[in-house]
């Protein structure tokens, strides 16, 4: 066998491949294996948007039945919902087409390789690849698995060594993840990732109310569709805030929660609830546990610890 980079690397230097199913991440990471010289000879898609996709990203690939795809590879991608996946397994070894020395690979993120031990026990090789990395369906998926890291799971140091090797040629950078640490991987990923979609969103909203009305003569107006002038206000002080964290760490917090200035807190807490009570709860929230990490002052936490904050005008927020 043919060495992908790393000395001794179990892994051939061409695999035929099986992705199931054509998804945003399947066809994805089929893509990215085609382009160094794997071939995805079979894939599976039901829906009209799978058929499209596998049809766009994977034009020499037969859809096929899941139980024909995985016959005919070597390299086996799972790449299914989570809740899914256990079921697949269950029925991919009973039906016995999985062949003994087949690479077996899940996208997961939330699971290790234990949910594939049907499948190790009739002989092939388990490994758990995530890509740290969200996917729209769009060319720019497989664009973007290049600068991404992939947390893998696998049973030895062969698994290790092949599920590096697979990365690694794609351009990705592997990170070894503990069995047992794979949930907290993924609830740290998803907090992250899912979570700021939720803040950006209830942000950019909060800041088409507040300008709104407001747009100078021959200027764009303020609307509902994405790209517009609330996200052009906001987009450079997100893209600063994401890079000062992740060189700086927390000690990046700027603001009024950072300066202990609960009147400034209790003032946006107000004109929050006047756009969306949920929004001024999520800000609250927010808020306090950034007042946490600061150590902030009592009053401040206190405030942001009441469900009840008072408007100016007497009643309540919540």
């Amino acid at each position: 066998m043919t060495s992908f980079g790393i000395t001794n690397e179990p892994a051939p230097a061409r695999l035929t491949v099986g992705i199931v199913s054509a998804g945003r991440v399947g066809t994805a990471i089929g893509a990215a294996l085609e382009r160094v010289g794997h071939v995805v000879v079979a894939c599976s898609a039901v829906s009209d948007a799978s058929l499209h996709r596998a049809n766009l990203r994977l034009p020499d690939s037969e859809i096929l039945p899941v139980d024909e795809v995985a016959a005919r590879a070597e390299l086996l991608v799972l790449a299914v919902p989570d809740s899914e996946l256990a079921g697949l397994v269950r029925g991919l070894a009973a039906t016995g087409t999985v062949r003994p020395g087949t690479i077996v690979v899940h996208t997961s993120g939330a699971n290790g390789i234990a949910i594939l031990e049907p499948l190790a026990a009739v002989g092939a090789l388990p490994l758990a690849v995530h890509p740290a990395m969200t996917f729209t369906g769009h060319d720019e998926d497989t664009t973007r698995l290049s600068s991404a890291c992939f947390g893998i799971t696998a049973a030895d140091d062969i698994g290790y060594a092949i599920a590096q090797s697979l990365v690694l040629e794609i351009g990705g950078e592997p990170v070894r993840v503990d069995e047992a640490m794979r949930p907290l991987y993924h609830a740290a990923l998803a907090h992250g990732s899912n979570n700021l979609v939720t803040l950006v969103s209830d942000a950019v909203q909060a800041l088409r109310v507040a300008l709104e009305g407001q747009e100078l003569l021959g200027q764009e107006l303020v609307g509902d569709e994405p790209g517009g002038v609330a996200e052009r206000v906001i987009a450079p002080l997100l893209t600063a805030s994401l890079d000062n964290v992740l060189r700086r760490g927390p000690s990046a917090l700027t603001g009024p929660v950072a300066r202990g200035d609960a009147d400034a807190v209790s003032t946006h807490l107000n004109a929050l609830s006047d756009v969306d009570p949920r929004i001024a709860e999520g800000y609250r929230a927010m808020s306090l546990r950034s007042a946490q990490r600061v150590r902030a002052q009592q009053n401040l936490i206190d405030l942001l610890e009441s469900r009840n904050v008072t408007k100016s005008g007497g009643e309540s927020c919540e």
